[in-house]
């Protein structure tokens, strides 16, 4: 494509949004009302699955062991452990921690009853590995690998609370894409109601072009550009809204609610807008390709 013929394009794109500045701002308000949505429901979605990243972590499988069993086999076990890639650490507790933490448990403020016990270590067959997961929902294969090793006697894993944070794992992406879907949907729409009417004021002006052998790529590029152009306004206008809302509103909540800040950790406004910007930036452009593409494929016989 020559130069010419490319700013040609964007111009005529253009000067199709303003020719139709109602319809043209009707669709970006609710490109710019859809990408806002999306991107406040993001927010959410990324926040609360952070949060249950962080449940995950401290959701552990306990490993116990054989009577009599030696060091050197707990630590091939170790190894074994180390191996598996459900396995992101594990930590290993031996008799005398867990005879010490029992004690300052359930002896505090009551050193003569744990003195009484001398040298004797009532919890000598307590070692153990406690083995955290990178993912709560690969539990139940961990367990199975676990449970077949040689020298484990019991493995104790959280059956409730892995089935409840792996639920609200699933739920949260059912809804997110339920919602994604309704968004594109109608963006789509609008965008499609907007070329529409650009196609037909320009009617007359399409086939005088194509009399005098407007080729097919020449007519429809303008209006795939004015989509294209729509889809970007209406994606940075609710990205720099969200932006600064986001770091308010975190602020706000640890200043008004120190007791929620304390038990939920927020992710930074970096870290939500390093995959926000581009994810919304796409989502915008593509609506406003398809929307146009569509429309003109149906509406524009050239």
């Amino acid at each position: 494509m020559r130069i010419s013929t490319f700013f040609y394009t964007i111009k005529q794109g253009i000067v199709n949004i303003w020719k139709n500045k109602m319809f043209s701002l009707a669709s970006i308000a609710t490109m710019t009302a859809c990408i806002f949505l999306f991107g406040l429901f993001y927010m959410i979605v990324i926040n609360f699955q952070s949060m249950v990243k962080d449940a995950e972590s401290g959701v552990a499988v306990t490993v116990l062991f054989e009577p009599g069993i030696s060091e050197q086999r707990i630590e091939e076990i170790g190894e074994l452990i180390d191996a598996r890639v459900e396995v992101s650490r594990y930590e290993y507790t031996s008799p005398e921690d867990a005879w010490n933490y029992f004690k300052d448990i359930y002896f505090e403020g009551d050193e003569a009853a744990a003195a009484s016990f001398g040298t004797d270590n009532p919890l000598a067959n307590s070692a153990s590995y406690a083995v955290y997961m990178n993912d709560v929902s690969m539990q139940p294969a961990l367990v199975t690998f676990l449970e077949s090793v040689d020298g484990v006697r019991r493995v104790k894993q959280s059956v409730e609370v892995a089935k409840m944070l792996t639920d609200f794992n699933s739920l949260i992406g059912y809804v997110s894409a339920g919602i994604i879907l309704i968004l594109l949907g109608v963006s789509v729409f609008l965008i499609s109601n907007t070329i529409t009417v650009g196609i037909s004021v320009r009617k007359e002006e399409i086939g005088i072009m194509k009399l005098i052998g407007a080729t097919d790529y020449f007519v429809r590029a303008p209006f795939v550009v004015e989509g294209i152009v729509i889809g970007l306004i209406g994606a940075l206008i609710p990205l720099w809204i969200l932006y600064m809302l986001y770091g308010k509103i975190i602020l706000y909540i640890g200043e008004k609610f120190n007791f929620i800040s304390s038990m939920l950790r927020f992710l930074s406004v970096e870290a939500v807008f390093d995959k926000l910007v581009p994810v919304a930036l796409v989502l915008g452009v593509g609506i406003g390709f398809i929307g146009s593409r569509i429309t003109i494929r149906k509406h524009l016989k050239v």
